[in-house]
């Protein structure tokens, strides 16, 4: 029988961080992700050491791809040698790191399942972590070479949902009990949502029942964002196995049923689907470009709705890791290099199913509730960055059946109830531009808000959510030729009538680029860089000078090699450094912090307007390079969801984020597709 080989070429070398090299503070900065395609995921930090209230072995979706439970937080392990005993775990608490697991620990290697590599005097011991796809489970794997040894493993459950923290002096019942194949853990004074079963399942293993509360893991990362950052933790005992040379032993981790996880079959699984990733973006791609494709794995889900078919889930794509869910405007701006860009079509019709289902008075969902599923419509501009990604998918090739059925029906319907007047007072004014919102609401991405606070106002007329009306138009009026000619004639008439009302209300003659917002027929002036869409999307209603005017702008006030800021430092109002308390951070979020999916719009209109040339294409490129280092530093293989605006721009916000990565891929993609045309 032919042997089945595996196809993973296109697969790039692992990140291997060698932990001789890097001081504690630098390993504890560096953290890993795997997840499991329902919303569920492991992460830590390279020492296994957790830093955040978001880090855990099992992270459950128990109503995929929300409802998440912090169910296994950490393991402690100890591993006894001819006569020494060395701990593997790493804690921190305050004032002390113990145990020291970390003083062993030769390497970290990114790999399909996160390897951890330590040297026991003569022996050599490896621990690798999977999660199965589509459930909610892990494996923990451990294999000892040059010697035999005993292995302790001490589990400490959280059972806790994921934004919150366990605390031994508050109310709980946590119990547990054993079973033929392990032991249960749960909390029985639980609510509902939260009366889950922790299984931790061994084979070869004997158990000690030993309860124990460690009190006051510290994370670091919790406290550096202004949060609690102390939490007490209980194991129930400890799991103890006899390690012989070259053998395997592993520690499975479940919620609601007992998972057997198939270690290697598993993995080579994960790895295929990373190799197919990979190759996804062409034999030419460079390392960076592969690794941006695998690092969008992550990101596209299954939803379960209460009246979903089983069999049929819909997909979606969650904004960002660790604790974000899935949000109409970023899945739509992330979609074409999430999905286009990897060549997963039928993917991104699904994503476009499950918005398209829940329109309600012309509008896509901004997000869905976090616990009950309840879609919620506060956005101006997640509909229009839905017609949009429409565009794209057809560019890219997507199939013309789909547009006709689903698409084009879904992006009339949105621009019609625009015109009518919808929701947020959203509605086309007297000039033909698109108006919306009251000073209460934030309905454009600058969204941060503290109380009764918008922190960003910009209710009224904005630029970006102006060029999409713009653009939409017109993608209609190309889009619907021969399929409804009227509809056609209709939006490139509007479209021709848009053009010059934007011109009008927004180029500011001083600045030589474009105002943020109008409103009360007051124009805002702040340089941001809302204003590069009206160059960068599909159709521009600026003329090519106007264009390379606000694209000036905002490469002296704004460029960053991570992003674009999004105020202008001269501003009084810019914050440079994103961090500190909520209400710091909420601040300085839209007021100065660079984003780095706003580099994408960027590429993309430098090279519309720059790349014809050799040199634009070589310099649109170069403003990608600061990403190669990015992707070995903070979440190891991903992009980062924001920078702080002055240098050295730190990596903050969340380790992984969808539009970062899509939009870093698709420039990525859009240099390599300029160079070939020009023969690079």
């Amino acid at each position: 029988m032919q042997q089945t080989v595996e196809k993973t070429d296109a697969l790039p070398p692992p990140i291997v961080v060698g932990c001789a090299e890097h001081n504690l503070d630098e390993l504890l900065s560096k953290e890993w992700l795997i997840t499991n395609g329902i919303g569920a995921y492991a992460s830590s930090t390279v020492i296994g050491c957790n830093t955040r209230r978001y880090h855990g072995l099992l992270v459950a979706a128990t109503s995929p791809p929300v409802g998440r439970i912090n169910a296994l937080a950490t393991v402690m392990e100890w591993v006894g040698v001819g006569s020494e005993t060395y701990p593997l775990g790493t804690g921190e608490f305050p004032g002390a790191v113990s145990p020291r697991g970390v003083d062993h620990l030769v390497e970290f290697r990114n790999d399909p399942a996160p390897t951890f590599v330590y040297r026991l005097g003569e022996a050599e011991l490896t621990k690798r972590i999977i999660l199965p796809e589509r459930k909610n489970a892990v494996a923990i794997q451990y294999l000892l070479r040059g010697g035999a040894g005993v292995l302790h493993l001490r589990p400490f459950a959280a059972l806790r949902d994921f934004h919150h923290l366990r605390r031994a002096a508050d109310p709980h019942q946590l119990t547990f009990q054993s079973t033929d194949a392990g032991l249960i853990v749960q909390d029985l004074s639980a609510s509902d949502r939260f009366t889950k079963n922790l299984y931790l399942a061994t084979q070869d293993a004997r158990f000690r029942p030993d309860r124990e509360w460690w009190y006051r893991f510290h994370y670091r990362l919790d406290l550096e964002r202004g949060q609690e950052h102390l939490e007490d933790l209980y194991s129930p005992g400890v799991f103890t196995f006899e390690l012989t040379d070259g053998r395997a032993v592993q520690l499975n981790a479940s919620m609601d049923e007992p998972v057997s996880v198939g270690f290697d079959t598993t993995t080579r699984r994960r790895r295929t689907a990373m190799a197919d990733l990979a190759g996804g973006v062409g034999d030419d791609a460079d390392e960076t470009t592969r690794r941006l494709a695998i690092a969008t794995g992550p990101f596209a889900v299954r939803r379960s709705f209460v009246a979903a078919s089983p069999t049929a889930p819909s997909a979606t794509i969650l904004a960002g890791y660790h604790w974000f869910a899935d949000w109409g405007r970023d899945a739509f701006i992330a979609l074409p290099g999430l999905l286009l860009n990897t060549r997963r079509f039928n993917l991104a019709k699904g994503v476009f199913a499950t918005f398209a289902e829940h329109l309600s008075d012309g509008m896509i969902p901004n997000r869905f509730d976090d616990y009950s599923n309840t879609p919620h419509y506060n956005s101006i501009d997640a509909s229009l960055w839905f017609i949009v990604a429409a565009e794209r998918y057809l560019a890219a090739g997507g199939d013309k059946t789909f547009w006709r059925d689903l698409l084009m029906p879904t992006a009339e319907t949105i621009l019609s109830a625009y015109h009518a007047g919808t929701l947020f007072d959203i509605h086309a004014d007297a000039d033909g531009l698109l108006t919306g919102g009251s000073e209460t609401t934030q309905l454009t991405w600058m969204d941060a808000k503290l109380a009764d606070e918008v922190v960003t106002p910009r209710h009224g007329k904005a630029v970006e959510v102006n060029a999409l009306w713009y653009a939409a138009h017109a993608i209609m009026g190309e889009r619907c030729k021969h399929l409804d000619d009227a509809a056609a004639h209709r939006h490139s008439e509007q479209a021709e009538l848009i053009a010059p009302a934007f011109v009008k209300a927004f180029w500011n003659a001083e600045a030589d680029c474009l105002y943020d917002c109008i409103r009360d027929d007051e124009a805002d002036a702040s340089i941001r860089p809302n204003q590069i869409f009206a160059v960068s999307l599909p159709h521009s209603p600026l003329s090519t000078d106007r264009q390379r005017s606000v694209l000036r702008v905002v490469t002296e006030r704004l460029l960053t090699p991570y992003g674009l800021r999004t105020l202008d430092p001269r501003d009084p109002r810019y914050r440079g450094r994103y961090g500190g308390s909520w209400e710091s951070r909420d601040r300085a979020y839209h007021q100065g912090t660079v984003w780095a999916w706003l580099l994408g719009a960027y590429v993309e209109a430098y090279l519309k307007l720059e790349g014809g040339e050799p040199s634009g294409v070589e310099r649109a490129r170069g403003l990608l390079a600061a990403f190669d280092e990015h992707l070995m530093q903070g979440g190891l293989g991903q992009i980062s969801e924001i920078f702080d605006g002055d240098p050295p721009h730190a990596p903050r916000g969340c380790i992984a984020q969808a539009w970062s990565v899509a939009e870093i891929l698709r420039a990525k993609q859009l240099v390599a597709e300029y160079a070939a045309r020009l023969g690079q």
